[in-house]
């Protein structure tokens, strides 16, 4: 797990900046709080409100990012004034809770956008709990949250915005369909039957800190689409949390809140959820497990039995998120993992067409878009494979079948890329060969694509003195080697189903 957090390939130090950032942002938000006169209880507002300004705005353009960071309030102040109109009237209180939960993943259909705004509502909703916001604090809290989203931008889109630097990124939709086929509504009501499970429960738990189980049947909903991915999803969260409490014992416990040192954790906690969130839900957990003591040991109520609350919680919230799955509408993890394969193959053509007319001169032609793209399917395929091939996986044959073709969709990922560079090259040439090369890559896809998992491995082999034929070769070939993983896929499924 350590391996994969710190040795894993950060292209362009992308991970790094987007941490170092997180931390200056949070810091300059929390800073300009304080200067503004408000207690701690606007400040830790501040604070979070910032975090997820700066870590939940994922759309692919810096214009997109800033629109919708723009609109960050008017999803949050809405809510948290619910929430603490509300404080002192608990079905009313719970039931807008669940409401924003569904609102929140239903949102997940417009995209990034619709994903942030849900996010922002439902943690914003959150947070009201947290601080056990009332009526009285809310000029307080709204200027809080307002002033830290102002500051939070100006240090992502003035200070420090290194994405203008970047191609746009691909950010792929889920797997579209209508009313219950669509994955956004299916995850909608299994998000809301999960937390009204979780709600229930982590009350009879504790009347104070009931919110942790939402929270965790949340989050584990958050990117995942299958009951597979949710199920893996839930496991890391609950192991991230248990590490977490322990390290709470040792650091966030002996502290008692004290200022500095807490705030330099504190710094480190953010720099490490930003940092680990791409490669390690444990260890973003981890981060948070521990961020939230130190915030809580600030606010002076800190104990060990806390801690124990809170794995309680989380468990709760778990357990809630593994039934909703399992029972409420499941959407079945071979079916997102078909859906992904079949798009990233479809990419695969794609960016072999427009590197291919790159080519033959055709400057409008861009096949480092189409990289891009397939480096985002690539990313969900393995975030949808997960499940099969995790060590607790009973079926072996299955995991060596789902290692073997993420394997080679990175052999395809990677002779794609080579086969993009060397379009970008002024000198390459054009023949008649990278035409016919071209077109048996399409083929290879549509049998692929359309069932007919039946390709014909390449015979001729090019030599180095035609890159862009070598790594056409080495992607028809690798087309051909996943015929028989995906066969073998579809055919025990269909055998199932009979």
């Amino acid at each position: 797990m350590l391996k994969r957090v710190f040795v894993a390939p950060d292209p362009g130090r992308v991970r790094l900046r987007f941490a170092a950032r997180g931390v200056l942002g949070i810091g300059f938000a929390v800073l300009v709080s304080g200067l503004a006169g408000h207690t701690l209880v606007g400040m830790v507002t501040g604070g979070l409100a910032a975090l997820l300004a700066l870590f939940t705005v994922t759309d692919a353009t810096v214009r997109g990012q800033a629109v919708t960071t723009a609109l960050l309030p008017l999803a949050g102040l809405p809510v948290l004034a619910a929430a603490a109109e509300l404080h002192d009237q608990p079905v009313a209180r719970d039931l807008t809770f669940l409401a924003v939960v569904g609102a929140g993943v239903y949102a997940r259909r417009w995209g990034p956008r619709g994903h942030s705004l849900g996010v922002f509502a439902f943690m914003t909703y959150f947070v009201a709990q947290f601080l056990h916001a009332t009526p009285g604090r809310l000029p307080e809290l709204y200027a809080a949250l307002l002033l830290s989203v102002a500051s939070a931008a100006a240090v992502r889109f003035g200070l420090w915005c290194y994405e203008r630097r970047m191609p746009p990124a691909a950010v792929p939709a889920p797997p579209g369909g209508r009313g219950l086929a669509r994955v956004t509504t299916r995850q909608a009501v299994q998000a809301t039957a999960g937390a009204g499970f979780a709600l229930v429960v982590g009350q009879v738990i504790s009347g104070e800190r009931w919110y942790w189980a939402v929270g965790a049947t949340w989050w584990i909903f958050v990117n995942t689409t299958s009951r597979g991915e949710t199920l893996v999803r839930g496991f890391r969260r609950v192991m991230g949390t248990v590490l977490g409490i322990a390290l709470g014992f040792l650091v966030a416990v002996p502290l008692q809140g004290a200022h500095l040192p807490t705030a330099v954790l504190v710094a480190a906690c953010v720099f490490g959820i930003f940092y680990s969130a791409a490669v390690s839900y444990t260890w973003m957990m981890l981060c948070v497990t521990v961020l939230a003591e130190l915030l809580y040991g600030l606010l002076g109520v800190l104990e060990p039995a806390l801690l124990a609350v809170r794995l309680a919680e989380t468990a709760v919230g778990a357990v809630g998120a593994v039934l909703a799955v399992l029972l409420v509408l499941p959407v079945t993890t071979h079916a997102i993992t078909d859906a992904w394969i079949q798009r990233a193959l479809r990419c695969v053509h794609s960016a072999t067409a427009e590197a291919a007319a790159r080519l033959a001169g055709d400057e409008s032609a861009d096949p480092a878009q189409r990289v891009a793209e397939l480096e985002q399917l690539l990313a969900r395929v393995r975030l949808s494979v997960a499940p099969l091939v995790h060590p607790l996986n009973p079926l072996p044959a299955r995991k060596r079948r789902a290692r073997h073709v993420l394997s080679l969709l990175d052999d395809c990922v990677r002779e794609v890329r080579g086969l993009a560079a060397v379009a970008a090259d002024p000198e390459a040439s054009h023949d008649a060969r990278l035409a016919a090369a071209c077109w048996r890559v399409e083929t290879a896809v549509e049998a692929l694509t359309g069932g007919n998992a039946a390709i014909t491995a390449p015979t001729d082999r090019p030599t180095a003195m035609d890159p862009a034929l070598a790594h056409l070769h080495s992607l028809e070939q690798a087309l051909s080697e996943l015929a028989h993983p995906l066969r073998t896929a579809s055919e025990r499924r269909m055998v199932a189903a009979e």
